[in-house]
């Protein structure tokens, strides 16, 4: 019997990892496909507009060349990709326990929500003047202006994830004996988390439109600043580096962040 199933098993085992890897394939070749054509858009774009208007594919893959052998690239993203890590970071790191205190706590929600509903119907770019006199042309005023991008929008999918919890749920906890602290770990934030990794992906999708704001008004380096001063050049191919550029480095932040969240979900049963 033991034999019998080995044999029987072998076969299946060897089906899976086949019909994994042929999926893969399939989804390498869309994604190459869909790369592709709209390589094929760009380059038909650029012969009707003039490399004036629309940089080529050709044009902007050596004027990235040209960046690279200076330093210029490099140095750019690792300037934004440093201020949207540590802004982001930060309102992720405030944004979670306050949205669960508004969402739990009925005062506390009733005591900030006039402050997060004014504050967070304005936009950063509004205050990127009054960041650069208060807090000087240095790494603060980029920093701050991404927290003030993030935090709010990952206070409000947290404390929408705690509201959201079943309050049948909390009652047949606390009805057991369990703690406010053991309600909080064992059914509120396991519920929540899904809630706040989308905060967090939405949070990091806004970091990326203000940090081209904050560097075009206050930055020597950046992906910002290399967009604004490529256009006071007249450098078309420059801005369209900064621009692909910025998708990119948007693109690896998110699959990283999408591959450390799925791991921290796949704990609650959940996909991403």
């Amino acid at each position: 019997m033991t034999v019998a199933a080995a044999g029987a098993a072998t076969p299946q085992t060897r089906r899976r990892p086949v019909g994994a890897t042929a999926r893969n394939l399939r989804s390498l070749g869309v994604y190459t496909l869909s790369v592709l054509v709209g390589i094929g858009i760009w380059q038909l774009l650029a012969m009707s507009y003039g490399s004036t208007l629309v940089a080529s594919p050709r044009e902007t893959l050596a004027a990235a060349e040209e960046l690279a052998r200076d330093g210029t690239l490099a140095n750019s993203v690792i300037a934004s990709g440093r201020r949207i890590l540590i802004g982001w970071g930060l309102g992720v790191l405030v944004g979670v326990p306050v949205g669960l205190l508004v969402g739990q706590i009925k005062i506390v929600r009733q005591f900030l929500e006039p402050y997060i509903e004014f504050f967070r119907f304005i936009p950063p770019v509004a205050f990127v003047t009054l960041a650069v006199v208060w807090l000087g042309i240095g790494e603060s005023s980029k920093v701050v202006l991404i927290f003030y991008t993030a935090v709010f929008i990952v206070t409000l999918n947290t404390s929408a994830g705690v509201m959201a919890v079943s309050e049948s749920k909390l009652r047949a906890a606390a009805s057991l004996g369990a703690s406010r602290r053991q309600i909080l770990r064992g059914i509120v934030l396991p519920s929540t988390v899904p809630h706040i990794v989308t905060g967090a992906r939405l949070a990091m999708g806004n970091s990326f439109l203000t940090i081209v704001s904050a560097e075009i008004v206050a930055a020597q380096v950046g992906l910002g600043s290399l967009i604004w001063t490529s256009r006071n050049y007249g450098r078309i191919d420059w801005v369209f580096v900064g621009i692909i550029t910025l998708g990119i480095l948007g693109f690896v932040f998110d699959r990283v962040l999408r591959i450390v969240a799925s791991r921290v979900l796949r704990r609650y049963g959940v996909k991403l």
